[in-house]
Formats: C-alpha cells, sequence, structure tokens
C-alpha cells in the first residue's frame, strides 16, 4: 500500500515537472530575441529583435540601425534550413527622407529565423546580415 502511493506521488512530481519544462519553454520562445551586429559591406551597424505581438511575430531593427545608401534595399530573412525568403522593401515613396520600414510582420508560412539579412533587390547583393544565437519563432 505505501508503494503504492510513494509511486503515485512520484508520477505527480514527475507531471508537474514536465509541465513546468513545458511552460518555461514556451515563455522562452514567447519572449524578445535579439541578433548579432549586423555585419557587411553596407549594413553594419544595429541589431534586430524578434518579439510577438499581437500573437505575430515582428523583426524589429535597432535605433542605430542604418538603412545602406543603395537603390533598392530589402528585409530578407533565412530559415535554419537554408530557405530564404525576400520580404518588403525598407524604403518606399511613402518613407521620405531618413525614414525608413523599421519593423516588419513575418508572414506565417516563414518559421525557425536564423538571421537577417539586408538585401540591395537591384543588385542582388547581401549589404550585410545579422545572426540570432538560436533559430526564432
Amino acid at each position: 500500500m505505501k508503494m503504492s502511493r510513494i509511486l503515485k506521488v512520484m508520477f505527480a512530481a514527475l507531471v508537474v515537472t514536465v509541465l513546468g519544462l513545458s511552460a518555461s519553454g514556451a515563455f522562452a520562445q514567447s519572449g524578445s530575441h535579439t541578433s548579432s551586429q549586423f555585419q557587411g559591406p553596407k549594413a553594419n551597424k544595429g541589431t534586430v529583435t524578434h518579439s510577438t505581438k499581437d500573437g505575430k511575430s515582428v523583426l524589429t531593427l535597432s535605433d542605430d540601425f542604418v538603412v545602406p545608401d543603395t537603390p533598392d534595399p530589402h528585409w530578407q530573412v533565412v530559415d535554419s534550413d537554408g530557405n530564404v525568403y525576400l520580404l518588403d522593401k525598407l524604403k518606399t515613396k511613402a518613407f521620405i527622407g531618413t525614414n525608413y520600414k523599421k519593423e516588419i510582420v513575418l508572414p506565417s508560412y516563414v518559421k525557425n529565423v536564423s538571421k537577417v539579412v539586408i538585401w540591395c533587390a537591384f543588385a542582388e547583393v547581401n549589404l550585410g546580415e545579422a545572426k540570432f544565437s538560436s533559430p526564432v519563432m
């Protein structure tokens, strides 16, 4: 009888531990993650932060990021499998002067982002990239 009760208590403790670890993993994923500094020939200042807002994955460039002076800079992300996703332009006619698209919502089909690339679509050149220590989203 005592052995049965001990086993039940141990099983309950195991369940609580597993649930606690699962919850902490989910909580860690919902927090924000900041990349390394951008490194490249034209984009080499600032970082990018991944966060979740209203259930959507968002990438935000830091305040010290400098938009490269190139014809057509774009957001581009690379997932952990090496798939590349060309996203929106950093600058459009709506962004006049030094304004640019500092934040982007990732499409739902983009998962496990390992790095963010600033891509010149005109010259088809990587202007700089920032890596996350582990894939986000």
